[in-house]
């Protein structure tokens, strides 16, 4: 297992250098930072000279990459080009992103795997039908169609909630979290039912039945913990993907998150806010499938690692 794991982490290191360059070259080569700065009259000549000197934009790509990397190493991610470390954004941002991505994935694995289970269990039958109804239609539906609806209805019309989230604790974002996991709730709950349905076939299944075990403990013990591994798979790699793809709902629910950071960091040009976020999502990425391959051999102990 020790050597698994320090092979993986060796796999990494090329993997986040690939993708840090990639979104470096991309934000840096698609947009004029300079231009974002003076707003929407342009730069005279000599300001824009001024301000690149300043950023440290007049040098090459391949120097300005390796002049941010070695700070990133050094947990510096830059400066906001109104001044401000990108380190006190993130330190705002993350942990707001972070407890609505929880919510999500609980929302994930409470409802999806539950209701993946119950339709696998009665493949075929009027409930299995109809969720699967359900789930096609929460995927068909954009996000931000789902979100503005709740928001309208339960925000303004019912005044159940608060159509805009002020502090970002738990209970405020319940029904953004809901949203934000609407459509990977319906996938996890597809991907259940199939493996469930599929599993239900085996012979180990049928093994257990034939020894007189409890419905409960076969279902629990043997089926789903089989069953779970591309569950497991799918939800693993959707947690990163949760927290960048959080910005119709951050910006539907005025959370100020990741996802609002980023949306304003496009929108004004600020590299070093944009390509410092999307680096820690990039390691969030990677940790998070790491984590999902060492979660295998708890779920099948027929895997092993060497």
């Amino acid at each position: 297992m020790g050597r698994y794991v320090l092979r993986r982490l060796l796999q990494m290191v090329p993997v986040f250098v690939g993708a840090t360059l990639l979104i470096f070259l991309m934000v840096n080569v698609m947009g004029d930072p300079v231009a974002g700065l003076c707003g929407e009259r342009a730069c005279d000549p000599a300001t824009a000279a001024q301000l690149k000197r300043e950023f440290g934009l007049d040098k090459p790509l391949w120097q300005q990459y390796l002049t941010y990397m070695g700070k990133v190493f050094t947990g510096d991610f830059g400066t906001a080009f109104n001044g401000q470390p990108v380190t006190e954004l993130m330190a705002t941002a993350f942990p707001v992103t972070v407890r609505l991505t929880v919510v999500a994935v609980l929302f994930e694995i409470a409802v999806g795997i539950t209701l993946g289970v119950v339709t696998g269990l009665r493949r075929g039958r009027p409930v299995d039908t109809g969720v699967l109804l359900a789930t096609l239609v929460v995927i068909s539906v954009p996000t931000f169609v789902t979100g503005l609806l709740l928001q309208l209805l339960l925000g303004i019309k019912w005044q159940w909630i608060r159509p805009s989230v002020r502090g970002g604790t738990f209970d405020e974002l319940i029904v953004p979290g809901l949203v934000l996991a609407s459509v990977s709730l319906a996938y996890v709950t597809r991907l259940t039912r199939t493996s469930i349905a599929e599993n239900k076939r085996s012979d180990y299944v049928r093994t257990a039945i034939a020894k007189g075990l409890p419905r409960h403990r076969v279902v629990t013990r043997h089926l789903l913990r089989n069953s779970l591994i591309p569950v497991v798979t799918f939800i693993g790699t959707d947690i990163g993907a949760l927290m960048g793809g959080a910005i119709v709902t951050e910006r539907i629910f005025n959370i100020h998150g990741v996802g609002y950071q980023l949306y304003q960091g496009i929108l004004r040009q600020n590299t070093q806010t944009v390509v410092g976020f999307v680096t820690v999502l990039v390691l969030v990425f990677l940790v998070a499938n790491l984590l999902v391959d060492l979660l295998y051999a708890v779920l099948d102990p027929r895997i092993r690692y060497a």
